[in-house]
């Protein structure tokens, strides 16, 4: 099939915006499932993992192809609960077009402006389907509205609702000005109601005065003051799509199986292709500085980013590609840029959800799955052994909460750790460490779902019956001044000795994670040491130094040093840097950090006193205020997480059950003094225990 009739869309929304439904029912119009699945009763296709059935929410994307109109199109179905935003991140930074889902009555919501910040990081092409349009609250223009000001998304009406509420009848095509009306599934064509004719010409010249800013031909018929052909129209909306120039809106309700035919018109008629996504530019191997670009061509050399892991108990490891250039198959062997290493191609699978049909090949611009590479992660990049380059990877969030998890037996824990490996594998934003001053394995993740999600998964996926603690904050470590240490490391116990002399500087570096610069000259430290070093620091960082919370932004300094021609050794200069960052770290004015996270919370008018008085209790505050609906209000606060556990149920008590939130991750902040000392403390005392059990 030409590249041009290959669409790579992803769907992606606020929890509960019915994007799932929306998905489940292009399958069923598509015909690549035979019976609607539905989130409620737990059939739906994409949701096929036992939690996702139980929960009635999305929580890993999902793949599966189907065909419309002799166009493949490719379908990402996307968490939208904030908890599991790395599958969101790493499916927008693969995708050539999005299908942005918004509740006709919630309007943009919290993660509705987490996902677009997503799409514009990456610079996804969007159209917009506005859900639920037979929903009490349903208003179509305040949606876009709301998307215009609080997502900056220039979003224009491309259809006109026909009703709404319980008198939603079906939606008329602004661009054909034809009215489409639903009855049983079927999507029947008429004439646009007499009492609908002005609203659409209206909203119709308002798009097309969208599309004069930045088509000349358009531009030319709208100032004359000619219509414009919808073939016309149709060419300049595709072109401004692709160029995230104009977002067209669409509308329906997706579970009463109205609007899904239009909207996958407008996929494939608007939504880019890999052509028009055009050629990927990768970093030389070698020098940095330089590029090289792969185009979608079968001619270029392979090139592709690995963007999702799954273990299948079936299949094994499977490796999820998006391919930019070149033809995979079977029996090949690829570079693994991001690594070094050289994996080879067993299998090449087309994924339908959890089914899978093998493949002999797969060309540029497919999402495929690879059965054999074993040490491929997300993120990197999959490329020609004779060619290689390497692609922009994927932006991994912090892990802002965590708990202890053990077993009961030595046996139990050995296998508990090999589960976890594989599940850190799969999702980058669950991280597993093993606490050196306690010896207990801690795991951290996006909040107290996300670890739920997988303790669950190690129950029914692994059979591991993990014994876990309480959530805990994430704490992160790190300096606000700058301090300079001079140590040297010597030990003569008999026969050959241990030395190393290192001089670190610490600086802030806010933002930038950890840094480390070499500024030794004239070989006083020898180059092979140099790694050695670096490698002491890191360890350091991960293991924490005021307490056993990993150290961030900070920027360390090799100035100078000194070996000794028989006694230095990598050992030595590990243990020598390690030593001296640590003093050099506790002389920099350290610091405690706290996540802090952004809630927003829809209440009934009569609640917000109560509510915003308990926020100002919690060290938080409001940010703003919205009309929500007639007698509701949002509010966006921040608070930190320190003082939200338990949020859910204080909220239902304080507004009888009315009021709603959700929460995301925004930032660390500096823990306020008085409190940084009580969390040391506790910190001092979870280590002494874990020295008295060792």
């Amino acid at each position: 099939m030409p590249l041009k009739k290959f669409r790579n869309i992803g769907i992606a929304a606020h929890i509960d915006a019915g994007k799932t439904t929306v998905t489940e029912r292009i399958l069923f119009y598509t015909g690549t499932t035979r019976v609607m699945g539905e989130v409620h009763d737990g059939t739906a296709t994409m949701d096929f993992m036992q939690q996702e059935q139980e929960r009635g929410i999305t929580i890993a994307s999902a793949a599966i192809t189907c065909m419309w109109k002799d166009y493949t199109v490719n379908i990402i179905d996307t968490p939208g609960h904030v908890d599991f935003t790395i599958e969101v991140e790493r499916s927008m930074r693969v995708l050539d077009g999005l299908v942005g889902v918004f509740c006709a009555v919630g309007g943009v919501e919290a993660q509705s402006e987490t996902v677009w910040g997503q799409a514009d990081r990456y610079k996804v092409p969007r159209i917009a389907f506005i859900n639920k349009m037979d929903r009490p609250g349903a208003d179509f223009l305040d949606c876009i509205r709301q998307m215009n000001e609080r997502l900056d998304a220039n979003a224009v009406a491309y259809q006109l609702p026909m009703g709404a509420e319980d008198r939603f009848e079906g939606v008329i095509d602004l661009v054909r000005m034809r009215a489409y009306s639903f009855m049983e599934g079927e999507c029947i064509e008429g004439e646009v109601p007499s009492e609908h004719v002005a609203e659409a010409k209206r909203l119709r010249a308002a798009a097309v005065e969208k599309l004069a800013e930045f088509d000349d031909g358009v531009a030319d018929l709208f100032l004359s003051e000619r219509e414009v052909p919808a073939e016309k129209m149709a060419a300049a909306t595709r072109q401004g799509v692709v160029r995230s120039l104009v977002t067209p809106v669409f509308c329906g309700s997706a579970y009463h199986n109205k609007g899904i035919q239009p909207l996958l018109d407008a996929v494939v008629g608007y939504l880019p292709s890999p052509l028009d996504h055009g050629p990927v530019t990768g970093l030389d191997l070698k020098d940095r500085e330089k590029t090289h670009t792969r185009h979608p061509s079968a001619a270029d050399p392979f090139s592709g980013l690995a963007f999702k892991i799954v273990h299948d108990p079936f299949v094994g490891q499977q490796t999820f590609v998006r391919t930019y250039s070149g033809t995979i198959r079977p029996g090949m062997k690829l570079l693994n840029a991001t690594t070094g290493a050289t994996e080879r191609i067993n299998r090449l699978l087309r994924i339908h959800a959890k089914d899978r049909i093998d493949l002999n090949e797969a060309g540029p611009g497919d999402i495929v799955a690879l059965i054999g590479p074993k040490e491929t992660r997300t993120g990197n990049t999959l490329c020609d052994p004779d060619h290689p380059l390497l692609l922009e990877a994927v932006q991994v969030p912090q892990t802002v909460i965590s708990m202890k998890a053990g077993t009961a037996t030595q046996k139990e824990t050995e296998k508990l750790h090999a589960s976890l490996k594989k599940l850190a594998m799969e999702d980058p934003s669950f991280s597993v460490r093993v606490n050196d001053h306690t010896g207990e394995t801690v795991i951290a993740g996006m909040g107290e779902l996300h670890l739920e999600i997988i303790v669950d998964r190690l129950k029914t996926e692994f059979g591991v019956q993990a014994q876990v603690g309480v959530p805990s904050v994430e704490y992160r470590e790190t300096i606000t001044a700058e301090a300079q240490v001079d140590h040297r490391h010597v030990k003569q116990t008999g026969g050959k000795g241990q030395y190393a002399h290192t001089i670190i500087r610490v600086e802030p570096n806010p933002g930038g994670g950890f840094e480390f610069v070499d500024r030794v000259r004239g070989g006083r430290i020898p180059q092979e040491f140099i790694p050695a070093v670096q490698k002491g620091i890191e360890r350091a960082c991960a293991e924490g130094i005021l307490a056993d919370y990993p150290v961030v932004d900070v920027r360390a300094v090799l100035l100078d040093g000194s070996a000794h021609q028989v006694d230095s050794s990598e050992m030595a200069f590990r243990t020598c840097a390690a030593v001296c960052f640590k003093e050099a770290f506790r002389q920099a004015a350290p610091r405690l950090f706290e996540p802090v996270m952004a809630i927003e919370i829809a209440t009934p008018d009569e609640f917000i006193g109560g509510i915003t008085g308990d926020m100002g209790r919690r060290r938080g505050k409001v940010l703003s205020m919205r009309r929500y609906r007639k007698g509701a209000q949002k509010l966006a606060c921040e608070a930190p997480l320190r003082e939200l556990f338990g949020y859910a149920t204080a909220l239902r008590s304080m507004s009888s059950g009315r009021a709603n939130h959700s929460m995301e991750f925004v930032r660390y902040s500096p823990l306020p003094e008085a409190l940084m000392e009580e969390v040391l403390e506790e910190a001092r005392e979870r280590i002494k225990a874990g020295h008295h059990r060792a």
